[in-house]
């Protein structure tokens, strides 16, 4: 178990590699990627029953995760190599033509802890309904783990996974909605009001668990602990997590400006100066 000044640490120098990757190659999604820094430290370091040097596509015997909003690979990718997926230098080619590391998770470059492309919106939860259910087929009772956008819940697909699960009763599925009221366009109210997403979820056949603020690790952690406790009990689960889009980075926060545009070189260092070296940079 890591004690909760670790995973802060660990989380404050995640949020350094997520500005300074942006940055490198002024391009890229901050934004969301600083807001889900709690929920993916929480998850790696903390939750999740996985082994790095033990990585298969299969899963067999291991929790999985699968990022649904694929954009937000700069804070999946911090996270994954300080984890040990692969080097931390590694971090340096984010982005670059070619590399492993690239914009959106790709399978092609076979890069451990990546099971699925993903950036097109919608689809993560299918995909991850499908591995929950091998899952019972191989009597493996590890769980799958996914992480969705709120703008995301714009996509009809969705909401048929949603439907397929509640009724099938698929109860090893974690699902968590990164529920930052932001998407590229401006707030989910001004695009597509969401409504009332708990019973929206409820509707669907869905435990819900509600996150104040997911932007405080405590509250993550219990919030991941306790949908532990609820899996296998015949319902999925989905955690509604509010974050704010930017956290961590005052002139950041709050804003769908850096949803998908990279700090400049001025604002990187302010950026860095706020934020705590840790771990060490890569």
């Amino acid at each position: 178990m890591t004690n909760m000044l670790d995973l802060e640490n660990i989380a404050t120098q995640v949020r350094r590699d997520i500005v300074r990757m942006t940055n490198a190659v002024n391009s890229g999604h901050p934004g969301g990627s600083l807001g889900c820094t709690e929920f993916m430290t929480a998850l790696y370091f903390e939750i999740m029953e996985h082994n790095p040097e033990e990585f298969t596509m299969g899963g067999k015997n291991s929790d999985m995760f699968f990022l649904s909003n694929g954009h937000i690979t700069p804070v999946l990718y911090s996270v994954m190599a300080r984890r040990g997926y692969f080097p931390v230098k590694e971090l340096a080619t984010f982005r670059v033509f070619g590399t492993r590391l690239q914009g959106h998770p790709s399978t092609a470059h076979q890069l451990p802890g990546i099971r699925m492309a993903s950036g097109s919106l919608g689809q993560g939860l299918s995909v991850a309904i499908g591995a929950a259910i091998a899952k019972k087929m191989e009597n493996d009772n590890k769980l799958v783990y996914t992480l969705h956008g709120d703008g995301e819940l714009e996509e009809g697909q969705i909401w048929e996974a949603a439907m397929y699960a509640g009724a099938k009763g698929v109860d090893n599925i974690i699902a968590t909605i990164d529920c930052n009221g932001q998407q590229i366009d401006g707030t989910t109210d001004e695009v597509l009001s969401l409504g009332n997403l708990k019973a929206k979820w409820e509707a669907f056949g869905w435990r819900v668990i509600e996150v104040e603020n997911g932007n405080n690790m405590q509250e993550m952690v219990s919030a991941l602990n306790l949908a532990k406790s609820l899996a296998h009990k015949g319902m999925p689960i989905v955690i509604l997590m509010k974050t704010e889009m930017g956290y961590g980075v005052d002139f950041m926060q709050g804003t769908n400006k850096y949803h998908g545009v990279a700090p400049s070189n001025s604002e990187l260092e302010k950026a860095l100066a706020q934020l705590k070296e840790t771990l060490g940079d890569y």
